[in-house]
């Protein structure tokens, strides 16, 4: 089935079956191919490559170059069946979220074909006669993506379709756990590239391939002047400090610890269903996954029995034959999760869930039921985020007290309230409330479109990603002043005889 879907979105057999490095699909634990890990020389004659891309690229006007990325999109539409089956079968999630991550990648090619014809500058009054000032933005240079397993496209496109209308070539390093992703990726838009013409020059996109090493030798190498990075929060402690060591800039989006405040006013038939949806898609591993659920007291013990029947009916399994809950990513998540409840447990949390499952089916695989932790306080553990479908959930009687909370962690990305309160609605998402990248009413913390800017605060990394203005963190901003006189006055009246 790979070589058929591969085959069909243009990868090269060799690319993807002729390497010394094993990829391997969650879903079974099997093989899906053998790529080749790109060392130091060869990373350094990408970044060559790119350099020479970006001073071609850079002269085309941008509303051709938002060109490309529309006919990139063309591509993507009529392979979105092929490339959202090859997303479930590398990450393991399920169909309808593999389908729906290649919809963002659609979705973000269409803001950006509109943003290349709106780069827009300023023009400002000048205190001088005879003068005007401007602002102006223009391509940054070779641009460095290095993205996460659990999302192995949209994060990509949100960076690359804007970063290519902007004028810059792109060096992506994908997960090791999802390559194959990256090189579908890579041969649809080499398709457009194709399509294009002459204009797009050789090597304006390019994937590496490698582990720790090749990303290394992006980070720290001063022709990239910006490196945006998904990942943990550990991996964003590293990159930061080397890129700016060299002055380079940085997006990051690093780890979430998003909460829910349920406040007895609450839809709470609306609310168990966003619960179920934000904290068990993708098995808990998407940045924006609801860890931490923070009730009323007065509704607490109603919303756990409810979640626990909810739960209970999960259907867990094979992502691509209609289960909502596919597999963790490997055994090292599973992991995690393990020592995550059982640190609970011997704090005295009670836990519903949790257990594996389909082991005798797919002992390579590592399937789980979702857990509800239920804990008395917001402890160390509950602080931290762990990477799988476990929930904490906590009781509040002040509003204020609730929202302290949701504050309580290292984490900034995303949070949410179900209310009909509109004052703590109000509350919620003003000065005082949430101090997320993302605060919403009625709606869980994940599901992000792409119209507005993504990312959040704190140990989250401060990036934003997407829609919104976005655009400007891959240009570099230039203020003008013209002369249009025959004098030369100079600015806050000096007088210079």
């Amino acid at each position: 089935m790979i070589d058929s879907i591969m085959k069909r979105l243009g990868v090269s057999h060799d690319l993807y079956q002729n390497g010394n490095y094993t990829v391997r699909t969650p879903i079974d634990g099997s093989a899906m191919g053998q790529v080749s890990l790109e060392g130091a020389e060869a990373v350094e004659e990408r970044i060559a490559k790119a350099q020479q891309a970006f001073e071609a690229w850079r002269k085309v006007p941008a509303p051709r170059r938002g060109e490309l990325v529309r006919l990139f999109a063309q591509q993507l539409r009529d392979h979105k069946e092929d490339l959202g089956r090859l997303v479930t079968w590398e990450c393991g999630k399920i169909l309808q979220e593999g389908l729906g991550e290649v919809q963002e990648m659609i979705d973000i090619c269409d803001l950006a074909v509109g943003q290349s014809r709106q780069l827009y500058g300023l023009t400002i009054a000048s205190e001088r006669p005879g003068h005007h000032m401007r602002e102006s933005w223009h391509p940054l240079g070779p641009i460095g993506l290095i993205t996460a397993f659990n999302f192995p496209v949209a994060p990509w496109a949100w960076n690359a379709a804007l970063a290519l209308v902007c004028g810059n070539s792109l060096l992506w390093k994908p997960s090791e756990k999802t390559p194959l992703c990256a090189l579908a990726c890579q041969a649809l838009l080499e398709r457009a590239m194709e399509e294009f013409g002459d204009d797009a020059p050789k090597d304006l996109s390019q994937v590496i391939i490698g582990d720790r090493d090749a990303g290394e030798r992006l980070v720290d190498d001063p022709r990239i002047p910006l490196i945006s990075a998904t990942g943990s929060t550990r991996m964003g402690r590293e990159v930061a400090p080397r890129v700016a060591a060299r002055f380079g800039r940085s997006i990051l989006e690093l780890g979430g610890n998003n909460a829910m405040i349920l406040a007895p006013s609450a839809d709470l038939d609306m609310a168990v269903r966003a619960i179920l949806f934000s904290a068990v898609g993708t098995a808990g591993q998407r940045c924006t996954t609801l860890r931490r659920l923070i009730v009323h007291e007065s509704i607490r013990d109603e919303v756990v029995d409810r979640l626990k029947k909810a739960y209970a009916g999960i259907r867990i399994g094979d992502p691509m034959e209609g289960y909502l809950v596919g597999p963790l990513i490997d055994s090292q998540a599973y992991e995690q999760m393990q020592s995550a409840l059982e640190r609970a447990r011997q704090q005295g949390a009670k836990i519903f869930g949790g257990e594996r499952h389909l082991a005798d089916t797919y002992p390579d695989g590592y399937y789980v039921s979702p857990a509800i932790v239920e804990v008395e306080q917001q402890d160390d553990l509950v602080r931290h985020e762990t990477f799988a479908p476990i929930l904490y959930v906590m009781g509040y009687r002040d509003f204020d007290d609730a929202l302290a909370m949701n504050n309580d962690v290292p984490q900034g990305l995303s949070s949410c309230v179900f209310t009909t309160d509109v004052r703590e609605a109000e509350t919620f998402v003003s000065a005082v409330g949430s101090d997320c990248g993302i605060a919403n009413v009625n709606i869980g913390p994940s599901g992000a479109e792409i119209g507005g800017a993504f990312g959040g605060e704190k140990e989250t990394g401060g990036g934003r990603e997407s829609g919104s203005d976005v655009w400007k963190s891959y240009m570099r901003r230039q203020t003008n002043t013209v002369n249009y006189s025959r004098e030369l006055p100079l600015a806050q009246g000096i007088k210079f005889d």
